[in-house]
């Protein structure tokens, strides 16, 4: 958004210094202009924020339809930074060595702790942020996505705008057959954060959570996901005003429209149950 334009150019430095053949580099601003890239960076300046997703997109698209002049591309928040010089080596070696492996998400550390909040490891048990595996979903700014995904289930959902639209990529690509990695020798430096820090966060976390599940669950299965989701809510016992905006973030959910409706296979159903995560939870 165009506010980080020292640790934007670290992060592009890093990538810049990865081993083996030069990472070609994209720039969106998100409705914000664009502070001066290094040579060979191409920038793309959008009139208007179109959130997290539609970013995304405009990025994606810059590639070619779907990504299509590439076979990867590696998404990085502006305020991360890629520690080692491996990094994207290891992530194309995965790929070459998986046809079937989709996407990849990276561990997420604190630079000067070195901590790996819980919430960056996309699986429940996340008590071992050290421990890689097979999961369900990925981190949106740590990532690499075969573009072929994007071929096959399409980009990601742009009136989300903000919260759960890798989920909701991840269910489509899982229910397409490809698979996720998380890989915790794959690191990205970003500085310990709450999400809350944004005054939309709970909202935007309530609207979608409805909308992931009307797009992609099959219809038992919608109640049960929002029904644990607003005891878990409930439980971890949010503000008084945190609480207000996520109910009417959740209401609003089931009054506008959610965009298009693909639901689930009932073997995607067991295959994310196997993983450790059943679409309930």
């Amino acid at each position: 958004m165009g506010d980080r334009p020292v640790e934007l150019r670290a992060l592009l430095d890093s990538v810049a210094a990865q081993e083996g053949e030069p990472v070609e580099v994209v720039v969106v601003g998100n409705g914000a202009e664009l502070p001066p890239l290094p040579p060979g960076v191409r920038g793309v300046e959008l009139p208007e924020n179109l959130g997290i997703p539609g970013g995304r997109n405009v990025g994606i698209e810059s590639f070619g339809p779907a990504g299509s002049d590439v076979d990867v591309l590696l998404f990085l928040d502006d305020d991360g930074l890629l520690p080692d010089k491996e990094t994207v080596r290891l992530a194309r070696e995965a790929f070459a060595a998986d046809p079937g492996l989709g996407i990849i998400s990276f561990r997420i550390a604190d630079p000067d702790t070195g901590v790996t909040q819980r919430r960056h490891v996309p699986r429940l048990r996340a008590s071992d942020p050290m421990r890689s595996s097979r999961v369900t979903t990925f981190l949106g700014g740590a990532n690499a996505v075969r573009t072929a995904v994007f071929r096959d289930v399409g980009g990601l959902p742009e009136n989300f705008f903000y919260a759960h639209e890798e989920t909701d990529l991840a269910w489509r690509a899982l229910d397409a057959g490809w698979s996720i990695d998380y890989r915790a020798d794959l690191l990205l430096h970003h500085p310990t954060t709450a999400p809350s820090r944004h005054a939309m966060y709970h909202r935007m976390v309530a609207r979608n959570r409805v909308w992931l599940a009307r797009r992609n669950l099959p219809v038992p299965l919608v109640p049960v996901y929002l029904g644990v989701w607003l005891l878990l809510t409930l439980v971890r016992r949010p503000s008084w005003a945190a609480l207000r905006a996520w109910f009417g973030g959740f209401a609003e959910g089931w009054r506008t429209p959610c965009g298009q409706r693909r639901a689930m296979r009932w073997r995607t159903v067991w295959r994310l149950t196997r993983l450790g995560r059943p679409p309930v939870i």
